[in-house]
Formats: C-alpha cells, structure tokens, sequence
C-alpha cells in the first residue's frame, strides 16, 4: 500500500529535475501566448491554461498573453439585434459593432483572464483601449479584385507595440493581458486581429517564443485529416502550403504571424492545441514539445 504512494512521489521529483534545465534556459525570457479556441472558453481548459502561465511567471518565465473572442463577440452583436459581417475574413467594424467588440474583449474576456490570475495568486493587468493601451494602429486599407477599395470600418492594422510597457511589467512580475482593441494616431480606437496582434507582440519584446493556442494539434498537412499535422514547417514550405490551399482559412493569420514573429528574431513559433490540458507547459518543458514548430528556412539548415 505504500509502494504506489512513494513512486508518485518519485515520478514527480523525477518531472521537477527534468524541468530545471528548461527552467533555467528561459529564466528572464518572455513568451508571448497567444489565446484563443477550446483553451478560451472551456472551463478545465482555460484552468489548466491560468496554472500554466502562472507556474511559468513563479519560476521567472515572463508569459504575456494577448487573447481573442471572436465566438462570443459574434453572440453579442446578435443578442443586440446586430448581423456579424466578415470581409477577407475580417469582421466589419462600425461604431456599433466596436462598442459590443470592446465591451466583450475588454470588460469580458480580458478582465475575466486577470481575475482568473490573481486568483491563482499570481500577478496581472489588463491591457487595453480602456486603460493603458500598448497596440497601436492605422486604418487597414485593402483593395479588391476589381481594383476598388474595401470598405471595412474601423478595423485596425498594428504598426507600434508599446514593448517598453510590456518589458517593464514583465520585469516586475506581473503578467501583460492584452486584449485587441488599438488606438490610432488620434486617439481613437480600431478593432484588429487577435492573431496578427499576437506576432506583433511578440516582435516587438523579442520574444523567447511564440504559441499559439489553437483548436488543432498544429498545421494539418491533409486538411481533411485531423491527426495529419506536421511537427516541424519552414517558410518555404508554409508558402508552398498557402500556394496549394493546404493552409487557409482561420489557420492563414497564425502562420502569418508566426512568420512574422520569427522573422523579427523570435527564435521559435508554435501552433499548438489549447484543449489539451496544461499544452503550454508541454510545449516548452519538454524535449519534444507538442503541435507544429515554425521556423525559418535558415534555422532548419544550422539545426541539421
């Protein structure tokens, strides 16, 4: 009887000394997570997510998490008599639909994420367009097939992250929650994408990693097959996938912005599934990891 009791213990010794090395590889480094899917809304999911990232800022890894709500936005604009309306798979913006955008992603999503921290007694603060804002953007402007213009609304294309703010948060122990509403030159505010903002992110803090939770196990090779993921893509072979139509869909703003993260000099991205308990820890303490790498060309040649 007492035999079981004493190798559990062992086993988790055993877990703790193979995690030290990771530990102390990214002890000081930041890892901005990209939340969304089952790991945002599913109660044991989203949990194990709120462990997770407040392990890592107890053992001196600095998660900044940048999150989305897409699903939820969409119910509320219904509930308020509103039509969700997407453009190039971007969802268009007026006054009104900005104000339930910000209204769910800020007093929502995002103040619920932070509450859900301090709650596992570690430190947070949200953010956003409503108190200090760190994501800075112009008016996406986007042509169409026809060669006329695109009228999306007050949709909003990042180009400044406020990474000192983040940095210096980060530096104190608390964890950046940053919900993907910006600000633009005058003050006003532009809905963005949550994916992009998270590569933006990302870039600008030079980031030890970028992950992205997601409801797949990483970037299906087969899109008609769930279990038919790739462990390790390229940029050559990420275009070539996008080229074939392989990779398209919700899946094109995650590579784009996993290119663009380690483009900056991130030195890794990953594509993960956030319904699979305690993901993010997987994916960086152990060897293996988990969901689909990305890399740059270069990077799989000096690793081979």
């Amino acid at each position: 009887t007492t035999t079981m009791p004493m190798q559990e213990a062992i086993d988790k010794a055993t877990a703790l000394i193979d995690a030290m090395g990771y530990i102390q590889e990214f002890a000081g480094r930041l890892v901005v997570v990209k939340l969304g899917g089952a790991a945002q809304v599913d109660a044991q999911a989203r949990a194990a997510f709120i462990k997770d990232v407040t392990l890592m800022s107890t053992v001196g890894i600095h998660p900044v998490i940048v999150h989305g709500g897409g699903p939820a936005i969409s119910a509320a604009m219904k509930a308020a008599g509103l039509e969700p309306k997407f453009i190039q798979g971007r969802r268009y913006t007026d006054e009104a639909t900005l104000h339930v955008v910000e209204d769910v992603l800020v007093k929502q999503v995002n103040a619920g994420i932070v509450a859900d921290i301090l709650e596992s007694n570690g430190q947070a603060m949200g953010l956003h367009s409503l108190s200090s804002c760190v994501l800075f953007a112009e008016q996406i402007d986007l042509t169409g097939d026809d060669g006329n213009p695109i009228d999306l609304g007050l949709v909003g294309e990042i180009n400044r992250v406020n990474g000192r703010l983040l940095e210096a948060l980060c530096g104190s122990g608390v964890i950046p929650v940053i919900a993907p509403v910006a600000r633009d030159e005058s003050g006003g505010k532009l809905n963005v994408n949550a994916d992009t903002a998270a590569g933006e992110v990302a870039a600008a803090v030079q980031a030890e990693k970028l992950v992205m939770l997601t409801d797949t196990h990483g970037v299906r090779t087969d899109p008609d097959k769930a279990e038919s993921f790739a462990g390790t893509l390229t940029e050559s072979r990420i275009q070539k996938m996008i080229a074939d139509g392989v990779i398209d869909g919700g899946m094109l703003p995650k590579v784009a912005a996993c290119l663009r993260a380690i483009g900056a000099g991130v030195r890794k991205a990953h594509i993960i599934d956030g319904r699979i308990p305690h993901s993010l820890l997987l994916e960086i303490y152990t060897e293996k990891g988990i969901g689909t790498q990305i890399l740059l060309d270069r990077q799989e040649r000096e690793s081979s």
